[in-house]
């Protein structure tokens, strides 16, 4: 039996267990040549023992993370944990072999103490390009073959010694071989580090010491995520949506459907009825990416460390009272060869409905409709010298009003956590410029007492002809309103040349290798979250605000809200009439 460690050290060794993931996340995307994960920080990185259990975790994204379980488990169909030697490096991005999609790329580089595997320090990153039938990104394709290069646990240096074929190999099978190459080095430095670090921490505190804190904190962590499940009245909760298209089949939308079970301290997240497996790469990664959207909307909505007392450690223990049902066939859990590289609004949405499911039940841990989708675009095109430029951006959106909060406006909302990219940086590197970057202005979040959050405009135009493809969703299926309040905005996607301004053309949420020309201006308009509570228990001088931060009209403030606004001349143009507003709330209740 593993003794118990005191209170003190195993503060101090889950303190330095953390640092380690943050550190190591520091580098990686210190070191990184590529936007998308210097920038972006479209990245995860952490330890995990020889179980394949995360034992620390970096603060970054919550895809990357939670699905490196799921790497090292098909890394191990390939190679035993008996196949592995100090000095081996290993990539790996195989979707049906625990990735979450095949341009997130994990290195993996075993720990050893004293002659004896102990764990695995490993890291996984977006990278700008793998191969695929289009730069960057690709959506219509027939199979997993289509998307780029497959590395199904390839050693990029074994003992030590550095595999040159592979590193040819992939230099040569990507069309940025300078972004590519130097973001795997950044990869490897990272993973190096966690390794060193782990080492020390072996030989300060003893292993016994170290691995018994490990189990001893995942104990912990699943405890406090038992103890919340618990608190939830055993049930099912249901709830539905629908995605717009597969990127091919335009005239046919997507259902997804979503039961949670609770019974007692075990939960069980049901997609049985959801959407079969589609022609395109519009599928989910059931380990890499299904399974983990559970992982996150679950520790979301119920470990939250802003408003938890306790310390939580980031590791497996929230992941083990979840269980995740999805059927052998359907979008959430394809057969390969389907390709499955455009898996990212599926998900979210996955997370979003969950959140509406319980909404009933755990209304203060809950949110209005999100945007639930993602706008990940591929720019691309070819310099004078032959050589490709390809830009990586994903763009936010905003999120559900809340039980005591407005929605945000303009965030990388639920499961993305990234960082926008600098337009300064996009100026001084590519040949685009952004014309508009600000929010939305055409259509109103969603009013509530706590309206949701406004989405964004962001428009990119191309000073070379170029190509784009574009991943996202959710032009057709606004986010819901919650207990009273009003559904938000969906998204639109508009291009127009920047001789013709007033030929603007609506453009699909997702389409693959667009042609584009010099002058084109791709105007991307995210969707807005959905209100949360009764609009006419809004706070009027907030109402006030939200006029006078063209957030939305007076005509909207009146129609949604029953807030009468008369005009004034003080330097800000509006005031409420209270009196007008009370007698017209009155009469709209």
């Amino acid at each position: 039996m593993t003794r118990e460690i005191d209170p003190i050290t195993l503060q101090v060794i889950g303190g330095a267990l953390h640092s380690i993931a943050e550190q190591m996340g520091n580098v990686l995307y210190r070191m990184s040549y590529s936007s998308i994960i210097r920038e972006s920080q479209d990245l995860g990185a952490g330890l995990f023992d020889v179980d394949f259990n995360t034992l620390c975790e970096s603060d970054s994204t919550p895809m990357h993370i939670g699905s490196l379980p799921g790497y090292l488990r098909g890394i191990a169909e390939t190679i035993p944990l008996d196949g592995w030697a100090p000095g081996d490096c290993v990539v790996h991005n195989h979707p049906y072999k625990g990735a979450s999609h095949s341009p997130d790329i994990a290195v993996v580089m075993p720990v050893f103490y004293k002659g004896e595997l102990v764990g695995f320090s490993a890291n996984t990153a977006h990278h700008v390009d793998i191969g695929a039938a289009t730069p960057g990104l690709i959506i219509d394709v027939p199979d997993m073959w289509a998307e780029g290069m497959l590395l199904d646990a390839v050693k990029l240096f074994e003992g030590g010694k550095r595999v040159e074929s592979m590193w040819k190999y992939i230099r040569d099978n990507t069309r940025v071989p300078g972004l590519v190459m130097g973001d795997l080095e950044a990869q490897i430095a990272s993973a190096e580090l966690g390794v060193r670090r782990f080492e020390e921490l072996l030989e300060k505190y003893g292993k016994d010491d170290v691995i018994a804190s490990c189990n001893q904190l995942m104990d912990y962590t699943e405890r406090l995520m038992r103890r919340e499940i618990a608190k939830i009245p055993d049930g099912e909760y249901f709830a539905e949506g629908f995605l717009d298209d597969d990127g091919r089949n335009r005239d046919k939308t997507l259902p997804i459907k979503v039961c949670v079970r609770i019974k007692g301290d075990d939960v069980e997240v049901d997609l049985t009825g959801s959407s079969d497996q589609v022609p395109t790469a519009f599928n989910v990664p059931y380990d890499g990416s299904t399974m983990v959207a559970a992982f996150f909307v679950f520790r979301a909505m119920l470990l939250d460390t802003y408003t938890l007392e306790e310390y939580v450690p980031q590791n497996e223990g929230s992941f083990r009272p979840i269980k995740v049902t999805a059927p052998k066939g359907s979008i959430f859990n394809p057969i390969a060869p389907a390709a499955a590289e455009a898996r990212f609004c599926q998900i979210q949405r996955m997370a979003d409905l969950v959140i509406k499911a319980l909404s009933p039940v755990i209304p203060e841990k809950s949110t209005a409709g999100n945007a639930a989708t993602l706008s990940f675009a591929a720019y691309s095109g070819v310099r004078p010298s032959g050589d490709y430029w390809v830009f990586l951006e994903v763009n936010e959106a905003a999120t559900g009003g809340r039980p005591y909060s407005d929605g945000v406006d303009t965030v990388e909302e639920l499961m993305r956590n990234t960082r926008n990219n600098p337009l300064e940086d996009l100026g001084m590197h590519l040949p685009l410029i952004c014309d508009r970057y600000e929010i939305r202005d055409d259509a109103p979040p969603g009013a509530g007492k706590f309206r949701g959050g406004a989405g964004v405009v962001k428009s990119q135009r191309y000073l070379t002809p170029g190509f784009m493809t574009h991943e996202s969703d959710r032009h057709l299926d606004a986010p819901w309103g919650a207990f009273g309040g009003k559904p938000g905005a969906v998204g639109k996607m508009e291009i127009y040349n920047i001789k013709d301004p007033s030929n603007v053309r609506q453009e699909y949420a997702k389409f693959s290798g667009l042609r584009t020309e010099e002058g084109d201006v791709v105007s991307y308009i995210s969707p807005s979250g959905g209100g949360f509570g009764s609009p006419l228990e809004r706070d009027t001088a907030k109402v006030l605000d939200d006029v006078l931060d063209d957030i939305i009209s007076v005509d909207e403030a009146r129609n949604d809200y029953g807030v009468v606004m008369t005009e004034v001349d003080d330097g800000y143009g509006w005031q409420v009439d209270e009196s007008a507003t009370e007698k017209l709330r009155a009469s709209m209740s």
